[in-house]
């Protein structure tokens, strides 16, 4: 079974190119180091909810838009070697939280295992 780490987030639509960016470079250099897939997806058919929904998860703002993303991995072992990797690449040095084109106080994330895979 895999491993997964699923992020949840809200992104200013003038800043979702801006973030796209971002993912791609991120989503490289994760693959890079042995993900096995790197997907980033924004709403389409994201509908407020009335006791939980993705857009009350995240805040979201006028004129903002969830994003939900996910990597994929071997293993959690392997996620952790993976993560360490990245952390220490120096491509991603020196991001500073208050330039990104996101909220990360309102980033959503976690490690998942697989139950179910087909």
């Amino acid at each position: 079974m895999s491993y997964v780490d699923g992020f949840l987030l809200a992104v200013p639509k003038d800043k979702l190119s801006a973030y796209r960016a971002l993912a791609r470079k991120a989503g490289k250099i994760w693959m890079e180091y042995g993900a096995l897939q790197y997907v980033e997806c924004v709403e389409d058919d994201v509908q407020p909810g009335k006791t939980t929904s993705f857009p009350q998860a995240v805040k979201l703002k006028p004129g903002e838009v969830v994003v939900f993303s996910y990597i994929v991995y071997k293993s959690r072992a392997q996620r952790d070697r993976v993560n360490k990797q990245v952390m220490a690449d120096p491509r991603l040095a020196g991001m500073d939280p208050k330039t990104l084109p996101f909220d990360g106080k309102r980033m959503i994330w976690g490690g998942f295992k697989g139950i179910v895979e087909m």
